[in-house]
């Protein structure tokens, strides 16, 4: 089976802190095979520029409004790329007992991506791998604003990197 690559984005915060794509996200767009975005799109207009560079599955955040269920972003969402059983919810709750409460609520997930904090997270254990990719454009108090980098194949997360993108 072929690799994925994915570019993971969330709190993008349109149209205060997100006006048109930055050059440096459009960079990694270009190279994209999906598009996750873990919510907090704020104006679902984002996600049809982001469907420009490839198919996007987006979830609901705290600060979307209905254009954005009404595009089709769901609260929580499960899907498979290339084999690895991805789940996407915004926020994932307080940082203590994360990764265990992510089992709880998505069992048959290899992967859980959220966002919500704008604080970039890789983590995982044994059975479960979770992932902020922090903000790209409201870093708030991180040093970057930051995107997910995800290589899959064969069920497998090859790749995971956070990178900069201010």
């Amino acid at each position: 089976m072929d690799g994925v690559r994915v570019v993971v984005l969330s709190d993008t915060h349109a149209p205060r802190r997100w006006k048109a794509c930055p050059p440096r996200v459009a960079e990694h767009l270009r190279g994209a095979d999906v598009i996750l975005h873990a919510g907090d799109v704020c104006t679902a207009g984002v996600l049809d520029e982001l469907a420009q560079y490839a198919p996007v599955h987006a979830v609901l955040g705290n600060n979307d409004g209905p254009d954005v269920a009404d595009w089709g972003a769901p609260e929580r969402l499960e899907l498979e790329l290339a084999g690895l059983r991805v789940a996407m919810v915004h926020d994932s709750g307080q940082a203590k007992g994360r990764l265990g409460r992510m089992r709880r609520w998505f069992p048959g997930a290899d992967l859980v991506v959220f966002g919500h904090s704008h604080i970039p997270l890789d983590e995982h254990d044994e059975r479960l791998r979770i992932f902020n990719p922090g903000s790209p454009t409201d870093r708030r108090r991180q040093p970057h604003g930051t995107v997910g980098l995800l290589d899959v194949a064969d069920g497998a997360l090859v790749r995971a990197e956070i990178v900069p993108v201010t």
